[in-house]
């Protein structure tokens, strides 16, 4: 009895935290959704902070809640590709205190995702998750900020808004959300496939 409780008062605190981000997402830019049926595995949206190289893009997160959520911190790693000290360029896996020992069952998707935000316009290279970043960031700072436009230009922006578009596009032929990208991440992204796929049930 006890582990099904559990688990339903997870399943509320969550679909709270996804309204709540729903509230003001034209305030905070912020997003976040199911990437299927289940509340276990969401994908973040952020975008980038104003006055870094990382503004004008638009980063996705994936995120996995363990089943002690919120009592453990969320799995969190990016999905876009990131030129950053303390994200890893190859895996997206991010270096965060709250993500890890300094999480509290105080703090929300939001604030995590808030929290990530903010660690792209304040890197800490003292403290790497990508130590060849890092090394660039203290030595030569105008080449890792050119690295890191670049980056954005080409990950997370093209790619970013071309999946949002096909996302809303499909919505708006009567298919939910959370379906939809299922079927686009099942098929490489593939518009017509996913359609194919949606279609067929």
């Amino acid at each position: 009895m006890y582990p099904s409780l559990k688990k339903m008062m997870d399943f509320a605190r969550v679909q709270k935290e996804l309204q709540e981000c729903t509230k003001d997402i034209e305030a905070s830019g912020i997003r976040v959704t199911p990437k299927a049926d289940n509340l276990s595995h969401l994908l973040g949206t952020i975008p980038g902070p104003v006055a870094t190289p990382y503004e004008g893009g638009t980063f996705q997160i994936d995120i996995t809640l363990p089943d002690g959520y919120p009592f453990e911190p969320p799995k969190m790693q990016f999905a876009t590709k990131v030129w950053h000290p303390n994200i890893s360029s190859q895996s997206g896996a991010i270096c965060l205190d709250i993500l890890k020992d300094q999480w509290s069952p105080a703090l929300t998707l939001k604030t995590a995702l808030l929290s990530v935000q903010a660690l792209l316009s304040a890197p800490q290279p003292d403290d790497p998750q990508d130590a060849v970043v890092a090394q660039q960031y203290l030595r030569d700072y105008q080449t890792f900020a050119g690295t890191a436009r670049y980056w954005t230009e080409t990950f997370a922006k093209t790619s970013s808004l071309g999946v949002e578009e096909k996302v809303q596009k499909l919505v708006e032929m009567g298919f939910p959300e959370a379906q939809v990208r299922s079927s686009l991440e099942a098929v490489g992204w593939d518009e017509n496939l996913a359609l194919e796929k949606l279609c067929s049930g």
